[in-house]
């Protein structure tokens, strides 16, 4: 994953947002709030800042469900964007939606919202987004008791039998990264299929994937890692309604937490070591 930009490029990024008030995630939004000072902010209720997540919210995104502990990538990230906004834990309010009412049109009950929303073209004409906090890599699952169970290396996974689906950033991911030959799914699913009857000995996808197969799909599923990232994949952004007051100044809250280290800090804690997917070393 794209674990944090460089503070050249993140200084660069938050003088053209103040210029333009315009966000990566959301460059035709035209309503910038013309202050970014907590008092100023046009939130849902003044002094208060509303916060949604899915229902449920699941692990690693939200631990036990409980946004509200800071527990969890999305928990942690959110309350950092809170604080870079002025707005103390005591301040944020929760609340609930389901992903697709959020990406709909219309009139929103939360001043933005998180719950793994990649950003798209399609979406942005419905709702706002920020920059992204998150760029999904891509991960190894298997099972327990394989060969490459607990391997470390890219260079270890050589010799693996390693599949994904056709036209993926998956498959590019194997033979550009790992330098092997993957056998080739019509779809994930398909994949799953040949590593429950190990004919392979890992399937590559995106580490949201990951986490899902390794735990619901893949009987004693598990995740051998990351791979380094290369900056592509999806981009999650926090979404916010269309036109918001709020969209560049979330931004450039989500461009701060980027810049000094806080949201890699949170990164790798929630969805690398905590997580149990450790990036792969060459």
């Amino acid at each position: 994953m794209q674990k944090r930009f460089g503070i050249i490029t993140a200084a660069v990024i938050a003088a053209a947002l103040a210029l333009s008030g315009c966000g990566l995630g959301n460059d035709d939004s035209s309503s910038a709030s013309a202050s970014c000072e907590k008092g100023d902010l046009a939130t849902i209720t003044e002094g208060k800042l509303t916060i949604a997540t899915g229902e449920p919210a699941y692990y690693p995104w939200v631990i036990d469900d409980k946004p509200e502990s800071g527990e969890g990538f999305e928990g942690a990230v959110a309350y950092a964007v809170a604080k870079q906004l002025g707005f103390d834990a005591a301040d944020v309010t929760w609340v609930r939606t389901t992903f697709d009412s959020a990406v709909t049109p219309g009139e929103k009950k939360f001043d933005f919202n998180l719950q793994q929303f990649s950003i798209t073209e399609d979406r942005k004409k419905a709702v706002d987004f920020s920059s992204p906090y998150y760029t999904a890599p891509q991960a190894i699952v298997s099972f327990k008791g394989s060969k490459i169970e607990g391997k470390t290396t890219l260079a270890e996974l050589k010799s693996a039998k390693l599949g994904a689906a056709v036209g993926t950033t998956s498959l590019d991911a194997i033979e550009n990264q790992i330098g092997s030959k993957p056998q080739v799914f019509n779809d994930n699913a398909a994949g799953v299929s040949a590593l429950k009857n190990k004919q392979i000995d890992g399937l590559v996808v995106d580490l949201p994937t990951a986490f899902y197969l390794s735990g619901v799909e893949v009987p004693n599923g598990l995740i051998v890692g990351q791979l380094p990232s290369t900056g592509e994949g999806d981009q999650f952004g926090l979404l916010l309604s269309k036109g918001s007051k709020l969209t560049s100044c979330v931004t450039g809250a989500v461009d701060a937490i980027t810049a000094d280290g806080t949201l890699a800090t949170i990164t790798d804690k929630w969805l690398a070591t905590d997580a149990g997917a450790p990036v792969l070393k060459p």
